[in-house]
């Protein structure tokens, strides 16, 4: 099981030191240059693990406030349109993960993006399209658990929830996305339940540091018994 923050809650150096994965949100906002990327993976240890989240213009229109948060203007964009805008937005998002030496590159639609054929078209044409190269993960809002596995099944997605509002549909490897905060019996009750605990709330560096430190000691306990 792999802990961690979405974003860095204090300095990469720090950051670095203390977990073994992140979740980037600056790929979601307005991605950053190729020269910054190169740092970061220059600056976190060989083993250290970035995931993605992929850019706003792949998964959200332009109506969304956070066309506003990254000050972009664009006509037409997200819900996984067939359009140029949303394969150019793959392909700055897929460069990024590859110098990052990411594996896994999260989705994340609004509730927006609503159950229907044509949001369901959409994600087929995108995900048809474009290489396999790396593990794909969807966190949907307001979809039937139904239809979520079937979609997921159908395209290969790692269905991405947040375990205290909903259970994962499909897929083998576990990430999870925590997005309240909580009490401690409640995040320690997630030990061993996924492949990676992703904090994204305001308490996130206090919950992740709780958990890997009970993970921790819990192994180090395993390990002394052996």
């Amino acid at each position: 099981m792999k802990i961690g923050c979405c974003g860095f809650p204090i300095s990469m150096e720090e950051y670095f030191k203390k977990f073994e994965v992140v979740e980037v949100q600056k790929t979601f906002y307005k991605p950053p240059s190729r020269e910054t990327v190169e740092k970061w993976r220059s600056k976190a240890p060989e083993s250290f693990e970035f995931t993605v989240k992929a850019w706003q213009v792949i998964t959200h229109p332009p109506t969304s406030p956070t066309y506003r948060k990254a000050s972009l203007k664009l006509e037409d964009a997200g819900f996984f349109k067939p359009i140029r805008e949303v394969f150019e937005a793959w392909e700055v998002t897929k460069e990024i993960a590859k110098v990052l030496k990411a594996k896994f590159i999260l989705f994340q639609t609004p509730k927006s993006f609503k159950e229907s054929e044509e949001s369901i078209r959409n994600m087929k044409e995108f995900f048809n399209s474009i290489e396999r190269e790396f593990i794909f993960g969807w966190e949907a809002r307001g979809w039937s658990a139904q239809i979520v596995k079937k979609v997921c099944e159908d395209l290969n997605l790692i269905h991405v929830v947040d375990p205290f509002e909903s259970q994962p549909v499909y897929g083998d490897l576990k990430y999870f996305r925590i997005h309240k905060n909580h009490t401690d019996e409640e995040i320690f009750s997630l030990l061993g339940k996924a492949n990676y605990v992703m904090f994204n709330n305001p308490f996130m560096l206090q919950h992740a540091e709780k958990l890997k430190r009970r993970r921790d000691e819990i192994e180090g306990k395993d390990l002394k018994s052996a």
